[in-house]
């Protein structure tokens, strides 16, 4: 572990020396942030301005999902899309080969090895709206140290999610479209699973597991959460986390190298 953890030192820094030599580029990145938080809170208000509430949540609750959403938008542009769109352009000029003939794990190589400062503003902004509506709210420090079980299963959920997909990048190559309705679905996190209607509920439950990701979190931070929900985020996220790594072992036996 202590071989891994230097090594991600080193990755780090070197990817964050090489984005700020486009220091402007975080500027358009905070305007971006800023522009999206905007468009959620102004959704969210044309449902609670006329007095309508989601069932069981109040403004101020289901801030705590907007937020929450924020956050997670911000670890997957900070962490997860700077490297697992990596992927495919590996696969396409043949330089997975180098990957794979490291003495370390491939998987940990392309999870790890970006890292973009541009996710920072979402980072930001999502902890701020979780602190800002917590104290709102009254929330005590404790709802937000218990909230961080289900908030790293979601991380967990989210990551195996994306690499699952970029592995299929073996096979298909170009996947861009498909990373593109992941996310579209993983939109439907901005608000609680309450708003959707029930086949809908179900759906971004047992199929997308959108609302692991973000309901169930502000549910555990707001003191609601079932303990059975929180346990099959753990469960859930331990299990596509094991995954992931048996498709990525799989797709690899089809990967022939461009050397081949």
């Amino acid at each position: 572990m202590l071989k891994y953890w230097r090594i991600l030192k080193l990755f780090w820094a070197t990817a964050i020396a090489a984005e700020l030599e486009y220091r402007l580029n975080f500027v358009i990145a905070a305007l971006s942030s800023a522009g999206n938080l905007a468009g959620s809170l102004f959704s969210l208000f044309l449902f609670y301005r006329t007095g309508y509430q989601f069932a069981g949540w109040t403004w101020q609750e289901a801030m705590l999902v907007v937020g929450m959403f924020t956050f997670l938008q911000g670890i997957s542009q900070t962490f997860l899309s700077p490297n697992l769109n990596r992927i495919v352009k590996q696969v396409q000029d043949g330089t997975l080969d180098y990957v794979l003939l490291k003495p370390i794990s491939s998987q940990f190589w392309l999870s790890t090895r970006m890292v973009s400062p541009w996710g920072l503003p979402d980072l930001f902004l999502g902890c701020l709206i979780l602190v800002y509506m917590g104290n709102r709210l009254g929330l005590e420090p404790l709802r937000y140290g218990i909230s961080l079980i289900p908030i790293a299963c979601g991380i967990t959920i989210l990551y195996s999610l994306w690499f699952m997909l970029g592995a299929t990048s073996i096979w298909f190559v170009k996947i861009y479209n498909v990373t593109e309705v992941l996310r579209g679905f993983l939109e439907a996190g901005r608000y609680p699973i309450v708003a959707y209607p029930a086949i809908y509920r179900f759906f971004f439950t047992f199929i997308v597991p959108v609302t692991f990701l973000t309901t169930v979190p502000a549910e555990t931070m707001l003191g609601r959460s079932p303990l059975g929900w929180i346990i099959g985020a753990g469960c859930l996220g331990i299990a596509l986390l094991c995954l992931s790594n048996l498709v990525w072992r799989f797709a690899l036996r089809f990967y022939t190298s461009a050397s081949s």
